[in-house]
């Protein structure tokens, strides 16, 4: 296994981030080079601005936590986030529409909200958010996502009352091909729990526990 700080998304998305946690977030990232910082949307510039000089990505999120925006919104959304800096777009899918079993609608919304992600060659990271739905759904999505080549399928917003499973991984990495790789995120809090993410299949790890995983 590589290092484990290359695998870690390090996030804040609380709504009463401020300026000066963005700062320490950003600077923990360098220090321990993390794939990434995931801030609110509103900092993606300041974050940008802060890391322009490291290898550290900016993420952030589109449609949070519910997903079920009206998909003008969230385009405008991600083409907001690229010109503010945002190398990576964590969207939320509309959950309304997947309880719906409306399908075609969330493949509307994936198509648009590819086309800004992909012409300024971006990346998409889709979130199910998976302890809400059934084994069917998740592999639903699977199929319905593979067909649009995304490059992450993300279990979890971590706003759900549950977050990341080891099943809901291995479900993911069963029934995705190799090419789209997985975030597990939500409730991801210590090395161990970590590593047993990767080992069932996931790319990378959305937690705001970073810095005490690699320290343990």
């Amino acid at each position: 296994m590589k290092d484990l700080a290359a695998y870690i998304d390090h996030t804040i998305l609380k709504p009463t981030t401020t300026e000066a946690e963005v700062r320490v977030l950003c600077t923990e990232a360098e220090q321990h080079q993390f794939a990434a910082v995931c801030v609110p949307p509103g900092y993606c510039s300041l974050a940008a601005e802060w890391l322009a000089s490291t290898k550290v990505q900016v993420a952030t999120v589109i449609g949070f936590p519910f997903g079920y925006n009206c998909l003008t919104a969230k385009v405008a959304e991600i083409k907001q986030a690229i010109s503010d800096g945002a190398d990576e777009l964590d969207v939320v899918i509309n959950q309304s529409a997947l309880h719906n079993g409306h399908y075609n609608v969330l493949s509307q919304e994936i198509v648009a909200c590819l086309q800004p992600i992909r012409l300024h060659r971006k990346i998409i990271k889709v979130i199910l958010e998976t302890g809400n739905l059934t084994e069917d759904q998740i592999i639903r999505c699977c199929t319905l996502y593979s067909q649009h080549k995304v490059d992450f399928v993300k279990t979890s917003t971590g706003y759900s009352e549950k977050g990341a499973s080891i099943e809901a991984v291995q479900l993911l990495r069963k029934h995705l091909p190799s090419t789209i790789s997985i975030k597990a995120s939500g409730g991801i809090r210590t090395f161990e729990s970590a590593q047993a993410m990767i080992a069932a299949g996931a790319s990378r790890i959305g937690t705001s526990s970073g810095v005490k995983i690699v320290s343990t």
